[in-house]
């Protein structure tokens, strides 16, 4: 009988092992970005037809700095690298992480506190592999698990875009990261694991126009960096590529083709307006991180690489999320819902009305359009409360602005209007707390 007892625990020991290490082998061996695609990769040199890297056609014959800086633009480098009110490429601009806030640091060609004195190596080492100068090991915040499909001729050609700026003194600012993440040399193994460390091979039975689209969505894009969710080794989960993330406190959302909770009902020409312009009339505008990725990267980008783009994503595998469909046209009275806020129905009336109607649709302006948009139809309401706090990102000469009211109402003012927005105009009542609004003020 003790001898049956001890086989039964030695083999309820060994499925847990088991079953541990086949969890643990699941959040390690991930698929490849282009794994989904099928058909077989092959050398750019053997692709037939247009490379898919470099610059677009329209810039088949432009002079080095010019590549440079559409390349630049592609790669959404200004964004993160320049700090709020700051010199464009000087960094300082804060993240703030789980473990700690990183703040990002100074890639203007300044001799002692940029990159002035790094040669084409040390900079397609950092771009690459991760790794600076004296073998300082980076982050993956900085997302060279994507730049890493970018070919050495793109790298160097934005490495001597930057170069050509004019150098800023401007020393970079420590991390507040804690043991153990504070130590850097642990990013080896992370980089071994998750790290492709390789360049982009081309899908034979695909064509230009999807491999470009490919080239730019999965490395200088680095779209999944914000739109796959995240292992907890903080690694993209490619087993649910595109079905949203977060990016600085915002909730990146779903860009399979997925119908409900996805761009699967997208029109080609909605996908690229947005992308191009921000704005998908009906269906949504771009707002905080995003908004500065349209307004600082992908509005710089040729119509035929908006098109790549929206052609490449349109082809990923769609996965289904969790976030409801858009409810359709507001109430023409007051419902239920929304009959006991009573703060909230006077923050709107006071704040909001005057832009974006009692009905939701918008005064003046289409982008301000409250029905159909997917962060009035997210139940957590956080895209909802940035909006409110932080506004919609850049102000832009000829295109619609909201202001931040983060100095002008409380936490509690704004999570009533919050929840009174999403049970007005959603599919569902958000019930997002003071609480929720004051982590999202320190976003």
């Amino acid at each position: 009988m003790r001898g049956s007892t001890k086989r039964a625990a030695l083999l309820a020991a060994g499925i847990i092992v088991v079953a541990g290490a086949a969890v643990l082998a699941r959040m390690v061996f991930l698929p490849g970005a282009l794994d989904f695609a099928g058909g077989h990769q092959v050398s750019l040199a053997d692709f037939k037809g247009p490379s898919p890297t470099g610059v677009p056609k329209e810039l088949a014959n432009a002079a080095l700095l010019e590549r440079g800086a559409y390349l630049t633009a592609a790669a959404d480098c200004q964004a993160c690298h320049t700090a709020e009110g700051g010199t464009p490429y000087a960094g300082g601009r804060p993240f703030k992480l789980p473990f700690g806030t990183l703040y990002t640091p100074n890639i203007t060609p300044d001799a002692e506190t940029g990159i002035g004195r790094w040669s084409d190596a040390d900079f397609l080492k950092a771009v690459h592999k991760g790794v600076a100068p004296g073998g300082q090991r980076l982050y993956p915040a900085f997302p060279y698990a994507s730049y890493t499909l970018m070919t050495d001729e793109d790298v160097l050609a934005i490495k001597a875009y930057l170069f050509s700026l004019a150098p800023v003194r401007r020393e970079n600012l420590p991390d507040t990261f804690a043991f153990p993440y504070n130590q850097r040399w642990l990013m080896i193994f992370w980089g071994l694991l998750f790290n492709p460390d390789h360049r982009f091979i081309p899908v034979a039975e695909r064509g230009p126009e999807w491999n470009r689209g490919a080239y730019l969505v999965e490395g200088a894009a680095h779209c999944g960096e914000c739109h796959t969710p995240r292992t907890p080794f903080q690694a993209m989960d490619t087993r649910r590529k595109f079905a949203g993330g977060q990016a600085e406190g915002w909730n990146a959302y779903n860009i399979t083709p997925d119908v409900p909770s996805g761009i699967g009902g997208w029109s080609a020409e909605q996908i690229e307006a947005y992308l191009a312009h921000g704005h998908a009339k009906g269906k949504g505008v771009a707002s905080g991180p995003m908004r500065e990725a349209v307004e600082l990267s992908f509005s710089k980008l040729s119509p035929s690489d908006i098109a790549a783009m929206r052609s490449y994503l349109q082809t990923v595998p769609a996965v289904h999320t969790s976030l409801p469909a858009p409810a359709g046209p507001a109430p023409r009275e007051h419902g239920a819902t929304v009959a006991d806020n009573l703060d909230g129905k006077r923050m709107f009336e006071g704040a909001c009305a005057s832009c974006h109607a009692w009905s939701g649709a918008g005064v003046n302006s289409a982008e301000a359009q409250l029905t159909a948009k997917r962060a009035v139809n997210d139940p957590s309401a956080a895209n909802v409360a940035l909006m409110i706090l932080k506004g919609s990102g850049p102000q832009v000469a000829g295109r619609p602005y909201m202001p931040g009211f983060s100095g002008a109402y409380s936490d509690e003012e704004i999570a009533a209007v919050a929840n009174y927005v999403t049970a007005r105009f959603g599919a569902a009542p958000s019930k997002i707390t003071p609480g929720d609004v004051a982590k999202l003020r320190l976003e």
